[in-house]
Formats: structure tokens, sequence, C-alpha cells
């Protein structure tokens, strides 16, 4: 039997062991709110607000305690640990959005090392994670992006920039420790990209640490994901993910009348995506990659194309990962197979996690359909208890 055949992503029994009725009904409960459109669009004021009044209890129990694993590292510790339990590895993902200053840069990248240094010493921990907008400026990025001059202020800024995001990879090559360079918006990933490259050239000599991120949401992404493979001979590793800057996407390019990066619509994305999975196998013997996805068919793709290439489940150099809070039924049936999956686990204070949580539902245009599934398996679950 092909090994597609024995997975079943409607298999609850092994979705949900680890959770009690009471842990299913309260996400049956957020789940269900996130069905409602304009709920999505009060949600962040209406959190602020909470936190603004002293209630961050009610946002720490409710959405926060379903999606992160704590405000520090060692509030995850038990988020870790169920996680390793059902085989599945953890990455740990300091979530912090909207400061724009080098003391606040400095805390974060320093952050930064922190989760690598834990990972170096706890095998339940399978990558670490950073975003360039963490440890610079957004400005600066679309500046280096667009090919625009910077003043020597500027040069300043980006020279410490630039030293932070290295400091933070050659911290992960010395550790021996996987590290995803998240993906963002279009109009600053062409900076993103080009540091990340060349990390991937000085640090991916022996195996692959450094992992840059491609959003196959764009349609330009799979020609640079071929390029990149078939241009350089270093290792390489991809996080594939869809993407979630959608509706900022479109507005943008509306707004200032270029075409919309965007693929036309869900079955070029489909495409895209999976054709990306089968070019990075094709070349498995220099790309290690980790499929980052919501998605049972592509999940399901990748699964089946491992088989015709002989590949283990539990090769080291392919991952799956989701959300923590969401697809358990994708992560925890792929475990049990013993494919390599690992779990997103975002932390952070909670007054500065909640934007980076409201911005996840606001900006991923299919919440709504994800959270259709989740409600279906849960209460197929509920009821067989």
């Amino acid at each position: 039997m092909a090994e597609k055949d024995q997975l079943n992503f409607n298999n609850t029994k092994i979705a949900f062991s680890h959770k009690s009725a009471h842990d299913l009904k309260k996400a049956r409960l957020l789940f269900n709110s996130f069905s409602y459109k304009w709920l999505l669009k009060v949600g962040p004021g209406m959190a602020k607000l909470a936190l603004g009044f002293g209630f961050k209890g009610i946002i720490k129990s409710t959405i926060f305690d379903q999606f992160c694993g704590g405000e520090t590292i060692r509030e995850c510790k038990k988020a870790i640990d169920l996680l390793a339990s059902r085989n599945v590895g953890t990455i740990l993902d300091y979530s912090i959005e909207g400061e724009e200053d080098e003391k606040t840069f400095e805390e974060t990248c320093s952050e930064i090392k922190k989760t690598i240094d834990v990972a170096s010493v706890n095998d339940k921990i399978s990558f670490s994670v950073f975003k360039t907008t963490g440890i610079g400026r957004f400005d600066l990025l679309v500046k280096v992006s667009s090919g625009k001059f910077l003043n020597e202020a500027e040069e300043h800024d980006y020279s410490k920039l630039k030293e932070r995001f290295e400091s933070i990879c050659k911290h992960a090559y010395e550790a021996d420790v996987n590290l995803f360079v998240d993906a963002e918006e279009s109009w600053i990933q062409p900076a993103i990209d080009a540091l990340a490259e060349h990390m991937m050239f000085k640090y991916n000599t022996k195996k692959s640490i450094v992992f840059n991120t491609i959003q196959l949401y764009r349609k330009d992404r799979l020609d640079y994901l071929k390029n990149q493979i078939e241009t350089k001979n270093h290792f390489m590793g991809f996080k594939l993910v869809r993407g979630a800057y959608m509706e900022k996407e479109a507005a943008r390019a509306q707004e200032r009348g270029y075409e919309n990066p965007i693929q036309p619509n869900k079955k070029s994305c489909d495409k895209d995506y999976d054709e990306a999975i089968d070019y990075c196998l094709d070349h498995i013997e220099k790309v290690s990659i980790c499929v980052g996805t919501h998605n049972e068919k592509s999940s399901l793709h990748c699964v089946q194309r491992m088989s015709e290439l002989g590949l283990e489940n539990s090769d080291s150099r392919v991952y799956f990962s989701q959300l923590f809070g969401m697809s358990d039924h994708i992560s925890f049936n792929l475990s049990n197979a013993n494919y390599r999956v690992a779990k997103y686990l975002p932390y952070g204070p909670v007054s500065a996690v909640v934007p980076y949580l409201t911005r996840r539902a606001q900006e991923n245009s299919s919440v709504a359909g994800q959270a259709g599934r989740e409600l279906s398996l849960i209460n197929k679950e509920l009821k067989s208890r």
C-alpha cells in the first residue's frame, strides 16, 4: 500500500488524543468566531481595548492560549513537551511586532539567539526562526529592495541590520541549529532574499542550516526557486509556504498602479506550490525543505512524491510544519506515520504578540475555510467521546 493511502487526515482520534473535551470545546468556540468576517475586522481593536482595561487574563486564556506557547521561552516548556510526546518538534517563534527602534532590534536579536541556544541542547526544538523586520527598519528594506540610494545615516542603520542578520545565522551555524528566515511583503523581499542567499552560501557548507522562505502565492516565486537551485552549488534550505499578506499585496498594487504579484486564483497557487515541492525533492541531494502548509492535498502530494523517490518517511531533509493550535489533524497524523513534523510556536508578551495573531487571522483570506474544517473535525471528535 502506498504511503499516501496509509494517511488519513480525518482520523480525529490521533489528531486530538492530547486534548480534553474542555480543550476541544474552547477551541470550537474560538474557531467558530473566525467564521464571522466582521469579528475579524473589529477583533484587533477589541483586543487592544481589553488589554488597555486590564483584561490580559481573558486574552491569554483564549486566543493566546490556543495559538501561543507562553510569554517566555520558559513558559513554552509545557507546549514543547506536549508536542514532543506526540513525536512533533517545535519551532520557537518570537512573535513581537510593531516596535521599530534600535534598542528593540538589539533585544529581539538577543532573544532569537536564545532560541538557538535552547534548541542546541533540546532535541525537541527542531528550528529557530526570525523576521528581518524584527531586527531592522522596514523603510530601509524598502529602499534597498527598490535600489534607491541610502544616505549616510541610513547606510549606518542598514549595516547594523546586516550585522544582526549575520550574527543570528552565524550563531545558528556554530550551534548546529536549523534556522528559518521568514518571508515578508514583496516590496521588501528582494533585500531579504539577498541577505538569505549570502548566508546560505556562507554557512550551508556541509548541510542546510539557513533556510529562506518561498511564498508560492506570488506568481514569480517558483521561477526564483528553480533559478536558485539550478545556479547554486552549495546546500540550500527552503521553507515553502503559500503566503500571509494577500490582501495587503493586492491593495498596494492597486494603489500604486502596478500588477498584483499574487496568483490570479487558488488553482494557480496550488499548482506552483506542488511543483515547488517536486522540484525540491528532485534535487534532494542539495536541497532540504520544510513543507509549511495547512493544505491537506499538498501534504499528501509531498508524501506521495517522497514514496515515489524512495525516500524514508523520516528523511531529515524533509519537514512538514503547521501553526500551533491549528491543523492538528495534519500534524499528528503525519507524525504518527513517522514523518518529521514541527509546529510553529509563537511566544512573547501578550500585548506584543496579539497584533501578530490578529494579523494572521485578518490577512489569511482562507482563515474562514480553515476554521470550518477545524470545526467539523472538532465536532466529529466530540461526538465520538
